[in-house]
């Protein structure tokens, strides 16, 4: 909407696209990003679009910029890159209001903050006089002594196996395997093919090649329909593009997927949608004012809840999550770490993606780190910490998929 104008013609609106390329390529190289100005949106993944959103915002010469999740869906390189643009945009006047749920980040950044709860102010103060429990209080209105709890499982049989997985350039060569109870952290910075390796295991994306094994059967993946039928489930990343739809009602995104359950001759049974809907609206505490209210109306937390439902609801043994506390506040956090402890206590195998190192060695029993679409490292609980996560995940990786173990 501000398209740089050739000098001669502005009356005439002719754009000036050769200027506008040098300009964006200049922004983008201040901000340390890789990204080609002449590459067609929809083809970027959602963490490139989410850097594109930034340096918009940045280029605007703007006196106020308010940042509404800005890092959601970017990693720990480009989160210094932004916030050392903060800094910058502070000492040249520049007031930023920054939305986050994301504790670190806030005090890191942020020189006073405000609490809002349910649509109401709770308080405002100097970060400095602000504790992370305090802050936590309230936000939730209550205290939370575990912010990552872990269910202690007891982990069974194989019931995931990968072999030699490859697709074109963004996955090569993986091999690793899940067991009952087991959940399993994948790290990596933005690129690394931790989404692409999981959308081919799930058949979002086809023509892979190597094998996947589900409780030691090996399944062709073509379609998400044979992962489904496979007991595989997939939460993905982004709930509002591909998990949900937003105009549909709570009750029927919750059906959706295993709708020919409820129907016969084509017909919905309208009662048995309603006891099923009603069971995991209470199971998960979805917080709706009715289920037949529009999914794009609650909150972000409950939205996702409304994901998580549609998924269980198909009973699966193999569940995998990307991103699942993208975008939602801590106390919605706190109860999808507690049903994923839950759902693995019952021997489901889980794997968690997560670009928030404290959030996938909180909740995960064991951990993967990718790089260049490779595994390039394996970790035990008893080994996790952030700085052998960024050691594997700048790592390239061998040839042959052979990764370090912590």
């Amino acid at each position: 909407g501000r398209e740089i104008k050739r000098r001669g013609f502005e009356k005439l609106g002719l754009v000036d696209r050769e200027t506008m390329r040098k300009e964006s390529a200049k922004l983008f190289e201040e901000m340390g990003i890789d990204i080609n100005p002449e590459t067609i949106a929809r083809k970027l993944s959602i963490a490139q679009l989410q850097l594109v959103e930034i340096v918009k915002a940045i280029s605007l010469d703007a006196k106020i910029i308010i940042m509404d999740e800005p890092t959601s869906a970017i990693t720990g390189k480009e989160v210094a890159v932004l916030f050392k643009q903060i800094i910058k945009l502070k000492q040249q006047g520049v007031a930023i209001i920054y939305i986050s749920h994301k504790m670190d980040e806030i005090f890191q950044i942020a020189d006073s903050i405000t609490v809002l709860r349910d649509g109401r102010l709770v308080g405002s103060d100097l970060s400095s006089n602000m504790t992370r429990d305090k802050l936590i209080s309230m936000m939730v209105g209550r205290e939370i002594s575990e912010v990552y709890p872990k269910t202690e499982t007891v982990k069974g049989d194989v019931i995931l196996e990968v072999r030699h997985l490859t697709r074109g350039k963004r996955v090569k060569d993986v091999s690793f395997s899940l067991r009952e109870g087991e959940v399993l952290g994948i790290a990596g910075l933005v690129g690394a093919g931790r989404s692409e390796l999981m959308e081919s295991i799930f058949g979002i994306t086809r023509n892979y090649k190597g094998e996947i094994l589900v409780k030691g059967q090996i399944i062709k993946v073509h379609h998400p329909s044979d992962a489904i039928r496979a007991k595989v489930a997939m939460i993905t990343e982004d709930r509002k593009r591909t998990g949900l739809n937003l105009k549909g009602t709570v009750e029927h995104n919750i059906s959706i997927v295993d709708i020919h359950k409820l129907a016969k001759m084509g017909i919905i049974n309208k009662n048995s949608e309603d006891e099923l809907t009603d069971n995991y609206i209470e199971k998960l505490d979805i917080r709706t004012p009715a289920k037949t209210m529009p999914v794009m109306s609650l909150s972000g937390g409950n939205q996702q809840k409304v994901v998580l439902a549609k998924w269980l609801l198909t009973e699966p043994d193999i569940i995998i999550f990307d991103e699942p506390t993208r975008g939602i506040d801590v106390g919605a956090k706190r109860d999808i770490y507690v049903l994923i402890g839950e759902l693995a206590k019952k021997a489901k195998g889980i794997i968690v993606i997560s670009s928030e190192m404290p959030e996938v060695m909180g909740i995960s029993d064991r951990i993967l780190v990718m790089s260049g679409g490779r595994i390039t490292g394996e970790l035990e609980r008893k080994d996790f910490s952030q700085e052998a996560i960024m050691r594997f995940a700048s790592e390239t990786g061998g040839p042959n998929n052979e990764r370090q173990t912590g």
